[in-house]
């Protein structure tokens, strides 16, 4: 097992439904670290050559949009999406586990850390990413990038409160009419 995911197996992530977390993308890539890794976003997979050309670590504070205070960690991989050059392949998932070992090594990386993706080709500006899907066909680990959305986080409490309170009265044969 990677040194960076040791111990975070049963680390506390709060995460959309649709999003991979860090120990858990991990973990799935240490799987098949002799296969070849292709990140695919916008409908296309990056280009034989792109190059991770950072990792950085870094703990948030804000201010919601209702005057919540919100403290988080985020993990931020970016990738060049570049023209292939001189022959270059795909990155083997055993590589791009050591560049994360290494930024371990150096920088914290909070097992609670969302992980986002700042992919760009060089010519248009930075988009942001999570990680939404692996897959694995032959010897090709692919790793499916989705938009990371804004959001109005007081409504997505909201929403969540509400949801549990739904799904929680759907399937509750108590005397209550509802959980809360």
């Amino acid at each position: 097992m990677l040194d960076v995911i040791k111990g975070l197996e049963n680390a506390p992530v709060n995460l959309s439904a649709d999003e991979i977390s860090a120990p858990a993308l991990l973990e799935a890539l240490a799987k098949h670290a002799a296969k070849t890794l292709v990140f695919r976003y916008e409908g296309a997979d990056v280009r034989a050559g792109y190059h991770v050309t950072e990792v950085k670590s870094g703990r948030f504070q804000a201010l919601d949009c209702g005057a919540q205070y919100e403290s988080w960690h985020e993990t931020f991989i970016q990738l060049w999406d570049i023209p292939q050059e001189d022959e270059r392949r795909y990155m083997p998932v055993s590589k791009f586990l050591a560049i994360i070992n290494k930024v371990a090594s150096v920088v914290p990386i909070e097992p609670q850390a969302k992980v986002t993706f700042e992919v760009s080709d060089g010519i248009k500006a930075m988009a942001v990413y999570r990680a939404s899907s692996i897959t694995v066909d032959g010897d090709i680990v692919r790793v499916e990038l989705s938009q990371r959305p804004a959001s109005c986080k007081p409504r997505d409490r909201w929403l969540q409160q509400n949801t549990d309170q739904v799904a929680c009265c759907q399937t509750t044969k108590s005397e209550k009419p509802c959980c809360g």
